[in-house]
């Protein structure tokens, strides 16, 4: 069974639509497809899929001792598609006890009739959404162009090699006092610059380094740029790749572009899919790609992938943004021709996206200057 977690550093990034939509893709490609949704403290998923009055969730599974964990996995519409459902309105299930994690992390790993399950994780950093991205080696982190949403991203990344060392070393070794030392500190863990660290695990405890290590190794991300308004946009994701690169100690895979598309606010108030409502539109057809992407290059055997071939997934992520760009104007002229979008929506479309780029050029010279107060302080990413 491919195991396919979706992350996002921070809410607002469309990451429940990229997973409800690729589900749907992946189903329709003969796949069978489990959709779990595991935002278990804004349970929504079920609302982007058009389900409605769901009685049941992970949280009847946890609160009622006699359910099995199967009985809590629905049918949907979609051919080769089951999903999980969540629980926002059972207290505590945002927090899950380790006895809970490991139960669910179980119950999950062990589904029968099953080839692909795809985990749509909380937004944030806290320990149990990163034990579940962690389920998988490739699991995907979705991201849009801004700058807050590229840093949450890397950030989110950053916690999830902390756990790995976390989890890496033996209890009382040298490298494990040093780390809990750390955590210890607080802000200092956020100041660790990885490498030297490793550099000093490897002189002092070779063999937490060479657990480490291979650990390491099974932890293979994959990124999406979702929202993208411009071809340039995707340029963005160089940041993030060489952040990880510099500072993490590991590269990352480019997954694919997804153009913002307003047909989407139509969809929901539609309660269905994008993919189900709109499949030819830019985002469907982005959503079928990312799906072709997974389903043609899954690899059997853990190990990274070489430099080229990692070079390759950001160039042509490239490709596909100047591809996209061009069928999304075309998109437009043809709703606009045929009536489907009126001159005005497009003028109330174009007043928005001007007040969320004014807001986020605030937000902009606001992060700016913490960074350079940061910086001024002596602060290493």
């Amino acid at each position: 069974m491919q195991i396919i977690p979706i992350a996002s550093g921070k809410g607002g990034v469309g990451k429940s639509l990229v997973a409800a939509n690729l589900a749907i893709a992946l189903a329709q490609a003969g796949r069978r497809v489990v959709l779990a949704d595991l935002d278990l403290g804004g349970s929504n998923l079920h609302l982007i899929l058009g389900l409605r009055g769901i009685p049941f969730g992970i949280g009847t599974y946890f609160n009622s001792p006699n359910t099995d964990f199967e009985n809590i996995i629905i049918d949907t519409d979609v051919e080769n598609l089951r999903f999980i459902p969540g629980d926002s309105e059972i207290p505590g299930m945002a927090n899950l006890k380790a006895q809970q994690k490991r139960s669910l992390i179980r119950n999950l790993m062990n589904l029968a009739d099953t080839d692909v399950l795809i985990i749509d994780l909380g937004a944030g950093t806290s320990t149990n959404t990163v034990d579940f991205f962690l389920m998988a080696s490739q699991g995907i982190i979705i991201t849009t162009p801004t700058l807050t949403a590229t840093l949450n991203a890397y950030f989110f990344l950053k916690n999830a090699v902390f756990r790995i060392l976390d989890t890496s070393f033996a209890k009382g070794s040298w490298a494990e006092v040093q780390f809990h030392r750390l955590v210890s500190g607080g802000s200092a863990l956020q100041k660790l610059y990885i490498p030297k660290f490793l550099e000093k695990v490897k002189e002092k405890d070779p063999a937490s380094w060479a657990s480490y290590q291979k650990a390491a190794a099974h932890f293979q991300p994959r990124l999406i740029f979702n929202m993208l308004e411009d071809p340039k946009d995707v340029e963005k994701a160089a940041k993030v790749r060489r952040s990880c690169r510099e500072y993490l100690g590991f590269d990352l895979e480019h997954l694919g572009v997804i153009y913002r598309d307003d047909v989407q606010d139509i969809a929901l108030s539609s309660r269905l899919p994008i993919i189900l409502y709109k499949p030819q539109s830019v985002l469907s057809q982005a959503i079928y790609r990312i799906a072709d992407k997974i389903s043609s290059f899954e690899r059997t055997e853990i190990g990274p992938l070489d430099l080229q071939a990692l070079e390759e997934t950001h160039q042509t992520a490239l490709l596909e943004a100047e591809v996209d760009f061009e069928a999304k104007m075309s998109y437009l002229q043809e709703l606009l021709q045929t009536g489907a979008l009126t001159m005005g929506d497009l003028m109330e479309t174009v007043k928005t996206q001007q007040f969320e780029i004014n807001q986020l050029k605030k937000e902009n010279l606001l992060l700016k200057s913490k960074i350079v107060k940061a910086i001024k302080a002596g602060f290493q990413p």
